[in-house]
Order: structure tokens, then C-alpha cells, then sequence
């Protein structure tokens, strides 16, 4: 049968071979604590690759040691953590497949023994260390870290880049109003709380000439948060400055209850691709072929993230391939036991 989730899509000039992404989940496996990829994450990522994802994204990677949401993180603060990324890349690419890096800053979620740094002094709750406010000083070196990361990931050969900028994490907590009271040129209105964001998109983009993606936040699940709507006009902001995706997930800038169930999120994903004229990604409980495929064929997201089910099953492309009735191009290894008989 014809299949959206398996016909190529493109981007800028690389080519995904399929709509099926890994979402970016923290591993929490560099053991060393010091920010390099170990024999896990070149196991963990290539395996996703021999099972025919086609884009693979790295999980949360550090822009500054301090912004790291545990010791146990992966970095790219320094020029010693681009030989075990390129490892991670080669692998991938062998198996066919694109591989991205989710280049992110934990601000006051950061659990390490240095300070916390957020817009605000906030803390995410009571057991949570009260974050230190920055000062205009340190904004602008991490937005600087944020390019030096971008420099050496392109450096490591990736494909795509995405900001982590969803789930209560320091770019998240410059845009929300919750975490955000700053009176200066980083606070207050949307545009200012956006700033932040916008100077860290303009800083990539002058190392960084390949595909973009962002993901968001796109509800705080808050009476005095920010929804869909004020996603909208990021969003739109973010086309303008030449964004290529807005990958969509939800909440943990605070502590909310979400309920949450299997979709959940696609809503988001449907309303920015819609309203905004943007490609953009779905994730959420998003565990079957068939499922993935009705997104796609409503037209509600141009690619399909997918999180716990790739943990759950590294070849979950062949199985939503089976579940299609697609025939899926085998790894020539692999090709003695097809999932489709011919």
C-alpha cells in the first residue's frame, strides 16, 4: 500500500527516508559524568538506525556543564565531546538514517552541585535549589554556548539541530510568564520574553546552515500560562527567523497535572501547522503504524516523533510497516526474515 509515514521527506537539502523520528530522551548514561557519549549511547542510537527510523535525535546534549539537567548528561560545552558524537553520527548514517542533536540548557531544573541559573529567581517547587536570576552578562554567554554547540555539531556531522526550548528548561522559562518576571529587555511583554529565544536562533544560524527545529512547550497547563495561542505567534516569529520545524510537546515548566492519553499532543502540532504555515512534529503516546499514519494523512504534522515505543521496540518502523501492509526495504543483514512475504 502507499504510506505518508513511509514516503521521504525533505528538508533543506537532506532527505529523512521516512516520517518516523526518535524523539530526543534523556539516557542519563555518561557515567564519567564529564559530558562524553559511552558504548551505550553508540548501542542505543545505532540500534534505533538499524531498525529504519528515519531521523534519529539525540537526546538533551549540554551547551555549559552547569546547564547540564543531571551529572549524568550528555555535553557539548567542549571541543573533547565532538569525537564520540561523530561516532554516534557515523553509526547512524551506516544504517541509512539522518541523525540530529537536541542542543539544550536546563536553567533552574539543572540537578548539579553549581548554582541553578534561570530568568527568574524561581524555583521549579520546594525541593527544587532556588535558581540565582541572570544577569545580562550571563545571558549573553550562554547564548554564545548555545553557538558553540552549534558549531561543533555540525563540526560532528549532524544533520539537523533542534533547541530544546519545551518542559520548564531555560529557554522554556524565558518565554513563560510563570517563570519569567523580569522587568529588563527579557521580560514582560511576549516580544521580550521571547528575545532570549530569538537571539539564541540568530546566534545558531551563524555557524548552523542546516535544517532547524525548535521544540516546544505548546501549553503550560496553567490558568495563567501560556496556551496554544501564544504558540501561534511564537511559532510565527520563529518561520520569520528561519526556523524549519516546530516539534510539539507539552507542559513541566510547572508542576501541572496533564492528562494525558494516546495523541495527546497532536492537537498542538495540528493547530501551529495549520495557523502558522510551518512544518511541524508530533509526539505523545503515538505507539501504532496505523496511528501514525492517520495523522499524516490528515494532514495534522509533517513528521511523527516517537518516544517510549522505540524503547519499548528499537524496529518499530518494521512493525507499523507490517501493520500498514508496507513492505519495507530490509537492512541486507535483516533481509532472511522480510516482514512482508512477497
Amino acid at each position: 500500500m502507499n504510506s505518508l509515514l513511509f514516503t521521504p521527506y525533505t528538508i533543506k537539502d537532506i532527505t529523512f527516508k521516512n516520517r518516523i523520528v526518535m524523539a530526543p530522551m534523556c539516557m542519563y548514561s555518561c557515567h564519567q559524568q564529564d559530558g562524553t557519549a559511552s558504548n551505550f549511547h553508540l548501542v542505543h542510537y545505532a540500534s534505533r538506525a538499524a531498525g529504519q527510523a528515519g531521523l534519529i535525535i539525540l537526546e538533551a546534549t549540554a551547551v555549559t556543564p552547569e546547564g547540564r539537567i543531571s551529572p549524568q548528561d550528555l555535553g557539548i560545552w567542549g571541543e573533547d565531546h565532538i569525537e564520540g558524537l561523530t561516532n554516534i553520527v557515523s553509526l547512524v548514517h551506516g544504517y541509512g538514517s539522518k541523525v540530529g542533536i537536541q542542543l539544550a540548557h536546563a536553567g533552574r531544573k539543572a540537578v548539579v552541585d553549581t548554582p541553578a541559573i534561570a530568568p527568574s529567581s524561581i524555583a521549579f517547587n520546594e525541593t527544587m535549589k532556588v535558581p540565582e536570576e541572570m544577569t545580562e552578562k550571563q545571558i549573553t554567554e550562554t547564548i554564545s554556548a548555545f553557538q558553540e554547540g552549534a558549531r561543533r555539531a555540525k563540526e560532528a556531522g549532524f544533520d539537523v539541530i533542534e533547541l530544546h526550548a519545551a518542559h520548564g528548561y531555560l529557554i522554556n522559562e524565558f518565554l513563560s510568564p510563570l517563570t519569567n518576571k523580569r522587568t529588563d529587555i527579557y521580560g514582560g511583554t511576549p516580544e521580550n520574553r521571547y528575545r532570549f529565544l530569538r537571539e539564541t536562533i540568530d546566534a545558531v544560524k551563524q555557524v548552523w546552515d542546516g535544517p532547524l527545529f525548535v521544540r516546544i512547550s505548546a501549553d503550560d497547563y496553567h490558568p495563567e500560562g501560556l496556551t496554544i495561542d501564544d504558540y501561534v505567534q511564537y511559532s510565527r516569529w520563529m518561520k520569520e527567523q528561519g526556523v524549519d520545524l516546530i516539534d510539539c510537546s507539552s507542559g513541566a515548566v510547572v508542576p501541572a497535572a496533564i492528562e494525558t492519553y494516546p495523541g495527546y499532543q497532536v492537537k498542538y502540532a495540528d493547530a501551529i501547522k495549520q495557523q502558522v504555515q510551518i512544518p511541524t512534529g508530533a509526539v505523545g503516546l503515538i505507539t501504532t503504524g496505523p496511528q501514525a499514519e492517520d495523522i499524516l494523512q490528515q494532514a495534522q504534522a509533517d513528521l511523527i516523533f516517537i518516544g517510549r515505543e522505540l524503547l519499548r521496540n528499537p524496529y518499530f518502523p518494521r512493525t507499523a510497516a507490517n501493520e500498514l501492509g508496507f513492505e519495507l526495504t530490509e537492512p541486507k543483514q535483516y533481509e532472511r526474515a522480510p516482514g512482508i512475504k512477497k
